[in-house]
């Protein structure tokens, strides 16, 4: 899961799995796999950041073990 916020502030944690798309129109447009689009204020690449992330814990957690993470 990736925390992104809302344009009206809200925090809101989205499946990182179901992200087809992601555009920045001028807001960050996120677009899932179920056609549901949500709008950010989160930047497009802090968005993209965090799912890199979120796949390397979760396709490879030695690395943050090794880290002391």
């Amino acid at each position: 899961m990736i925390k992104i916020t809302r344009l009206n502030g809200t925090k809101l944690y989205i499946n990182a799995e179901l992200i087809q798309s992601i555009e920045a129109t001028p807001d960050t447009t996120i677009t899932l796999s179920n056609g549901v689009k949500i709008i950010t204020k989160d930047p497009l690449e802090a968005v993209v950041k965090q799912i890199i992330e979120y796949q390397r814990l979760v396709h490879n957690p030695q690395i943050d073990l090794e880290q002391g993470a």
